[in-house]
């Protein structure tokens, strides 16, 4: 079985992430994809120069995340011209990887976590879709203290992907995140009972 791992900024998807890993699935993170695919030499970062300016580079040739991040969160054009450079690659190497993991070990659990599955249309890739739930205003107070953002800029991020009510509406499962850690695990342990899983 797959599943596609999803909620929103700053809901705690790693936390359950972790917690699933703990119980035996086989991780596959999209950001840490959508991080090798931009590395020096590799052909969708020469796509992101050609668009975006040099600029875009710090002096080492890799991606200057937070100049290109200033530009994306505030321009919806450039940031379908940033996804239409990325996301083919993300998707064929998500792919890849999924299809190698359940061939080596049919009978795990592999859990692909992806931020904007819904934004990116890509619940057909999985068999089910978990969504880690936290409030709106709980999302924010934890985005500012995690990055250091103003309400502003915490609020801009939040903008730009589809509410957390709306992936919750959307989910085949729920992983309520807003009350301590310990109610999250036993929230994933009774998902990991339900399906049976090993």
């Amino acid at each position: 079985m797959n599943i596609g791992l999803t909620g929103g900024i700053a809901c705690g998807k790693s936390t359950v992430s972790a917690m699933l890993v703990r119980r035996g699935a086989i991780l596959i993170d999209a950001d840490a994809i959508a991080r090798e695919i931009v590395l020096p030499g590799m052909p969708a970062l020469q796509e992101i120069a050609n668009r975006f300016g040099m600029d875009k580079l710090l002096e080492d040739g890799s991606l200057d995340r937070k100049k290109l991040g200033s530009v994306i969160f505030a321009d919806e054009t450039a940031r379908r011209d940033l996804e239409s450079i990325l996301h083919p690659a993300i998707r064929r190497t998500m792919r890849e990887r999924m299809d190698a993991a359940e061939k080596v070990q049919p009978d795990k659990l592999v859990v692909v976590d992806v931020p904007l599955l819904y934004e990116s249309d890509l619940q057909f890739m999985f068999e089910a879709v978990m969504v880690v739930y936290i409030p709106e205003d709980l999302q924010i107070t934890r985005l500012m203290k995690r990055d250091g953002y103003s309400r502003e800029q915490a609020e801009m991020r939040l903008n730009s992907q589809l509410s957390v009510e709306e992936k919750r509406r959307r989910a085949d499962y729920v992983i309520f995140n807003d009350k301590d850690i310990a109610e999250t695990e036993r929230q994933v342990e009774a998902f990991w009972r339900e399906r049976g899983l090993q």
